[in-house]
């Protein structure tokens, strides 16, 4: 999930199929794999569909128009799979309503930038200085962690995808951090040394991801819960069908080509060991449990 300007903080909500309300049961049409996603127009998505069809796969791509109604219509079984999310998001969603969808494989990541019109570097950027990042929870936390890892802030036990401001250790940190509403960020940058800026808003301010001086690596242990995911329900996971779907997005280029295109060339693909997603969803749940204590 390339979480965005789209992205909020889940919490219960209603079940919301206005875009599914035409797809009629996953259940009842045993030769269709239908999978949810946030975007089909994007073109890759209709390769996608060729793609898998040459290997015998009848797909449908079901249209959602928010963030917030995949998984209500995955766990109601209007999908077999979605392909919308990372795993943040999935874990708020199971922890929120109580429900246990899966990971079946990853697809991509996108790393999240940190950009200055005033230094061509981090080691450019002065002691005490203002770095700018998103206000929202996951954008937030995310913002933290690239600064602490190009070397501006400490932050408490070293961090997690649940940081705040609360966390930065002030007296180990190179510079202050102020928060603004995402969509603001790249307009802060003629009055802050750098800022967090979500992919959605580079181009808007003028910028490539070329440009920024510092991101997440992909390559992190701590980047895995921001890994997008196709996700199951429970127990389907292991289902031969899905895992295929996963490798002929992982493999087959011309699908490769248009998510980059679609991306602003943003995408890093990752093929992460199904229990090693498994693995960081419980992690991610537990710690947002924990949070509630």
């Amino acid at each position: 999930m390339k979480i965005n300007r789209k992205f909020l903080a889940l919490a219960a909500v209603p079940l919301l199929l206005a875009g599914a309300a035409a797809c009629g049961s996953a259940e009842g049409d045993e030769g269709t794999v239908k999978i949810g996603v946030v975007g089909a127009s994007d073109p890759y998505w209709a390769t996608y569909e060729e793609a898998a069809e040459a290997e015998g796969i009848d797909v449908e791509i079901i249209d959602f128009a928010e963030y917030t109604q995949p998984n209500p219509a995955l766990t109601e079984g209007e999908l077999d799979l979605n392909q919308f999310q990372h795993i943040i998001y999935l874990a708020r969603y199971n922890e929120s309503s109580g429900e246990d969808l899966v990971p079946v494989g990853s697809t991509a990541i996108y790393p999240l930038g940190l950009y200055s019109t005033q230094y061509g570097s981090v080691e450019d950027i002065p002691a005490g200085a203002t770095v700018a990042v998103p206000n929202d929870e996951s954008n937030l936390a995310r913002g933290l962690l690239v600064l602490q890892s190009a070397g501006l802030v400490s932050l408490t036990d070293g961090g997690s995808a649940f940081a705040t401001l609360d966390d930065i250790d002030e007296a180990k940190s190179k510079v202050k951090v102020t928060t603004l509403e995402a969509s603001l960020t790249p307009t802060s940058l003629p009055d802050v040394a750098a800022a967090i800026i979500n992919n959605d808003f580079v181009e808007d301010a003028g910028l490539s991801a070329a440009d920024a001086i510092a991101q997440d690596d992909p390559a992190d242990p701590k980047a895995i819960p921001y890994v997008n995911i196709f996700a199951a329900r429970a127990g389907e996971e292991e289902n031969a069908t899905y895992q295929k779907l996963v490798e002929i997005y992982q493999d087959t280029q011309a699908v490769q080509e248009g998510v980059q295109k679609a991306s602003g060339n943003t995408a890093r693909f990752l093929k992460v060991p199904q229990a090693d997603l498994q693995a960081s969803l419980a992690d991610v749940q537990e710690d947002i449990r924990n949070l509630g204590k």
